[in-house]
């Protein structure tokens, strides 16, 4: 009789009490040891339920085999063999595991093909369709003309309700509704600033020399890399970014995570606003002319609700008015336009008829009335959002004005531009300091206020940040924090709350965070 498992004559004979099979004792005992079972049945099994059986001693006889030397060869061979036809087998079944992993691969990279076409298109339609609804005010006031009467050619006037003098549409306008909203704001907000102070949770100044990079994020794609503007959530500490690769990136900072890519645009976004409020917009501006609004939606995702095709060429700033119901895009059409966040709708499109450059920059007083401008022939450019006339104009600047910050106080304007940073004092219309931090190459391409007001952040070929002072008094430069991107071309940069932290985008990919070591763990805790 031989044993269950190993199929040998056991030299110490077990009988299993529940499936009555011959095991060898070592093998069984070991067996039971591990598992817990019978190896053949499956059954439970202990050492209680095998029982030893006595034999007589005999002695095993030598295999004929096992005789001579030849006979042992003999053995080893058959035994090599079986050795290689298995390790033949277990070639063909890995070969055929990859050619079905092959295959599996492919059916994926397919799959993902097709559903990113699926999802163009459908953003393609969705465009179309927020298109056709932003028109219907136009096709209404096009229906009312049918109503009109009768030119003496017999022709109906409906035509010229779409186009104005120069064959540009009429726009609605500025009503005295919106007017009375946005003064009524203005004068809530300027009582407030005169009771305005320095919160105590604000980042002391002894901590903002001690700023250093705490992380950086991989955004943006590696095919195009670059970010060319911020914009930070300070309720929900969420930073928005616009990319040379087409798209816009909401982004939760405490997590580190991407909250959602904004996907639309066909040329790169150079700017991008995260509306302060509670309904979760997003607006950004590109080169492909057109700005874009997004909605967020429960699942985090944000979906495209608006496409605006109002200018002729590259929109290169985007600014949202204190209310959170009004936004205003600047473009290299010598245009910018006022819209109903709401709607979507162009309410006024003003264009400067005194000169020919485009706008590189605009941002809103945080009063809601005065609208600042920066063009690429160096010209700082006031406007009166009420009468949509330019009220002031400041020159000295060389180059483009690349970025346009007014302070919380609501006196101070920084602008910069290809020789540096000039402040202006808004209550005398005048230039009382500037910096010219870089060479004559190197331009400042972006300047922003922290929200209290007291601190002034610069990027170009390094990041530095200054602490505000009065018009008469020194601005020093407390911190100079180097662009660790490799590239020697920080394009953005914009405060965190508190100025617990400042945000930095260059020429890579990646989103960088400067604070003190240590305080990212307090943050997000």
């Amino acid at each position: 009789m031989n044993c269950a498992v190993s199929g040998e004559v056991p030299e110490e004979p077990v009988v299993s009490k529940k499936s009555g099979l011959l095991y060898e004792k070592r093998l069984i005992e070991r067996h039971i040891l591990d598992y817990g079972k019978c190896p053949i049945t499956g059954e439970p099994l202990a050492m209680d339920d095998i029982v030893p059986i006595k034999t007589g001693k005999i002695v095993k006889p030598r295999p004929v085999q096992a005789a001579s030397i030849p006979g042992m060869l003999g053995m080893f061979q058959i035994e090599w063999d079986g050795l290689m036809l298995s390790n033949f087998a277990l070639e063909q079944q890995l070969h055929t595991a990859r050619q079905e992993l092959s295959h599996a691969l492919y059916q994926h990279d397919a799959a993902c093909r097709v559903i990113a076409r699926v999802k163009k298109e459908r953003d393609e339609a969705r465009s179309l369709l927020a298109q056709a609804e932003r028109q219907i005010p136009f096709s209404a006031s096009a229906g009312n003309a049918v109503h009109a009467p009768a030119l003496s050619n017999g022709k109906r006037a409906a035509e010229d309700e779409d186009l104005g003098a120069p064959g540009k549409k009429i726009r609605p306008g500025i009503s005295a509704d919106i007017i009375a909203e946005l003064t009524d704001c203005n004068a809530a907000l300027s009582q407030q600033r005169k009771k305005r102070s320095i919160p105590s949770t604000l980042a002391p100044i002894d901590d903002v020399e001690r700023y250093t990079q705490l992380s950086s994020f991989p955004l943006h794609k590696t095919s195009k890399p670059g970010i060319l503007a911020i914009d930070v959530h300070h309720a929900k500490d969420i930073i928005a970014t616009g990319g040379i690769d087409t798209n816009g990136v909401v982004f939760d900072r405490p997590s580190g995570q991407i909250i959602s890519t904004l996907s639309g645009h066909s040329k790169k976004v150079t700017s991008i606003k995260i509306v302060p409020d509670d309904d979760g917009l997003v607006i950004t501006g590109s080169a492909d002319k057109t700005v874009r609004l997004w909605q967020g939606s429960e699942n985090g995702n944000y979906e495209c609700r608006h496409v605006l095709k109002d200018h002729t060429a590259e929109v290169q700033a985007v600014t949202v008015h204190a209310t959170n119901k009004y936004f205003v895009t600047a473009s290299l059409d010598n245009s910018w336009c006022f819209y109903d966040l709401l709607r979507g709708l162009c309410l006024s499109q003003v264009v400067d008829q005194t000169g020919s450059e485009g706008y590189t920059s605009a941002a809103f007083h945080p009063d809601g009335l005065i609208l600042g401008t920066g063009t690429s022939e160096a010209i700082v450019k006031i406007w009166d959002v009420k009468s949509q006339a330019n009220v002031a104009k400041f020159d000295g600047h060389t180059g483009a004005v690349t970025a346009i910050s007014f302070s919380e106080n609501g006196y101070f304007l920084a602008t910069a531009a290809q020789d540096g940073v000039k402040l202006w004092d808004l209550r005398k219309l005048r230039n009382f300091r500037s910096f010219s931090p870089y060479d004559s190459n190197t331009a400042t391409n972006s300047v922003d206020f922290d929200h209290s007001g007291s601190y002034l952040a610069l990027a170009g070929s390094d990041i530095r940040i200054y602490q505000v002072a009065s018009v008469k008094s020194e601005w020093n430069c407390i911190k100079t924090l180097p662009d660790l991107s490799g590239t020697g071309k920080a394009t953005s940069v914009k405060f965190g709350p508190d100025a617990k932290y400042l945000a930095v985008g260059s020429l890579d990919r990646n989103l960088r965070i400067f604070g003190l070591p240590g305080e990212e763990d307090q943050t997000e805790s």
